[in-house]
């Protein structure tokens, strides 16, 4: 029972990660009906800046700073690009993320090169809490924390602040929310500095022994590209579905790791959302768009 709770603590704490991830992923594509997938290079990019400027200035100044040149990024990225590629279709545009994401992805691992890249979790990793026989990881129960928080403020800003409410008008109906002045292209980046600055959010806890195992490295990529299940299982048109399915991430990926194997883990996440596509194709929460021919 105490290993079963153990898991299921951690479980969780890492599904608040991929919930984080998910949530930035569904953002962007409501704001652009673009699916987004350099995201995994903007968590990527974060965590570089962070362990770039960690020895000189500190882990907090790094990691606010990781935070802001992920989001900073995301929005360069939808300025100089996307947004200029006005008469392209929403595929095409996805497609262009990919390019994106093979160039970060081969820069960043160029400059980190083959030593041993420095983990990002000072505060918390490795220094587990053990309650009742019961050890917790400390990374995954601040991350929970830290989601938790985060996911309330953003719910809260998306449902009642200006832009949430521009936001969600664009998500229905971009031409009809133009000629009621909202500003798209403001809608738009300010989606894509969200999503970066979740993804930089992320990375600190991804790339930690507690999480992960291992420091920051283009494997850390790979580890963030967990946010793309996440955001299917739960809808990419469904902000509260992004953060369902990142701890149905989280939990099937400790759960089989633990119960069946490590690498069947891995693969496990991708099992569940191949089952939920066959009976949910928009997902658990996703919303059917029909359109007239």
């Amino acid at each position: 029972m105490g290993a079963f709770l153990q898991v299921l603590i951690n479980g969780t704490g890492k599904g608040a990660v991929f919930a984080l991830l998910a949530l930035g992923f569904v953002i962007i594509y409501k704001a652009t009906q673009v699916v987004n997938f350099a995201h995994g290079s903007l968590a990527l990019f974060g965590g570089y800046v962070v362990a770039v400027l960690k020895p000189s200035v500190g882990w907090w100044v790094a990691a606010l700073s990781g935070i802001a040149a992920a989001a900073l990024l995301a929005v360069v990225v939808e300025r100089l690009l996307l947004a200029r590629a006005r008469f392209a279709s929403d595929a095409g545009l996805a497609i262009l993320t990919i390019g994106v994401d093979v160039v970060l992805l081969t820069e960043i691992a160029r400059r980190l090169g083959t030593e041993a890249a420095p983990f990002l979790g000072d505060p918390y990793d490795v220094r587990p809490i053990v309650l009742g026989g019961v050890t917790i990881g400390r990374t995954q129960a601040v991350a929970f924390g830290v989601a938790v928080a985060l996911i309330v403020v953003f719910f809260v800003a998306f449902r009642f602040s200006s832009w949430g409410i521009a936001m969600r008008a664009q998500s229905e109906n971009r031409e009809a929310a133009a000629l009621m002045g909202i500003r798209i292209a403001w809608v738009r980046a300010g989606a894509w500095a969200v999503g970066g600055a979740l993804a930089g959010i992320s990375v600190l806890f991804l790339a930690t022994q507690d999480f992960s195992g291992g420091g920051l490295s283009p494997a850390t990529h790979g580890v963030a590209l967990a946010a793309f299940p996440a955001a299917i299982i739960g809808g990419l048109t469904s902000p509260g579905g992004a953060v369902v399915g990142g701890f149905v991430v989280g939990l099937t990926e400790a759960f089989t790791a633990q119960y069946v194997s490590l690498d069947f883990s891995k693969v496990a996440v991708y099992l569940v959302m191949l089952v939920v596509l066959v009976f949910w194709p928009s997902g658990l929460f996703g919303k059917v768009v029909q359109s007239r021919v």
